[in-house]
């Protein structure tokens, strides 16, 4: 069956989505109205072209990309494309506990076994991560780091005397997936220190690998 043509204005517009974007090629195909195959052939030219970086794909020309892309006669066997993981989702799942880059690649290998080699799709992952952003980013795996700290609290009126006595807000943070627990307390001292994390562990029904704290204030 032979594949749609697209405009070049089309592709680039498939380019931007995959590389700029980091869709699926199935959201891609829904978003332009297009079929996946279509999609996913255009994106292999692109990538044996050495197309697979949005700004360098943006600053050329239509015809210049055409020529790119169509070097070779769209039904040749050489020209066809291979499937391209969705580097979000893997990125995603790396986030959990015992998953690998390996792991997720042979599972990708399984579902298309015309697919990248393990060389290329770590290099592909590698420059999926450089365009995340200029920000400080951490990995976290499920289960493994809980982060705890204290800030001022809101202040209770004590009945008898009317005044306000301030409280310290204890806050617990998982790390993955941001569940957290916050409780007040009278003070930062080391029984009411322990008793937060005791509760609080409670309240999550399981403990962390480890804790990671700052310098909390002396009581």
């Amino acid at each position: 069956m032979a594949q749609e043509r697209l405009t070049m204005r089309t592709t680039k517009e498939v380019c931007r989505l995959k590389f700029a974007c980091y869709l699926s090629n199935r959201q891609i195909a829904k978003s332009l109205g297009i079929g996946r195959t279509t999609v996913a052939d255009y994106l292999g030219r692109a990538q044996a072209a050495g197309l697979a970086d949005w700004p360098a794909i943006e600053t050329i020309g239509e015809e210049e990309l055409e020529q790119k892309l169509f070097s070779l006669p769209l039904d040749n066997p050489s020209a066809s494309s291979k499937p391209l993981p969705d580097y979000a989702r893997v990125h995603e799942e790396l986030r959990n506990s015992h998953v690998t880059l390996t792991l997720l690649w042979q599972e990708h290998k399984e579902q298309h076994p015309d697919s990248h080699g393990y060389t290329q799709f770590a290099h592909y992952y590698s420059e999926y991560k450089k365009k995340l952003g200029l920000v400080m980013r951490q990995e976290h795996k499920a289960g493994e780091k809980v982060f705890v700290d204290y800030c001022d609290g809101l202040g209770i009126i004590d009945p008898d005397t009317g005044e306000i006595v301030p409280t310290q807000l204890f806050v617990g943070v998982w790390g993955a997936s941001n569940y957290t627990y916050a409780e007040a307390s009278r003070s930062q001292d080391l029984a009411c220190w322990t008793m937060s994390h005791v509760r609080a562990f409670e309240y999550f029904n399981r403990v962390p690998v480890s804790l990671q704290r700052p310098n909390l204030r002396k009581p």
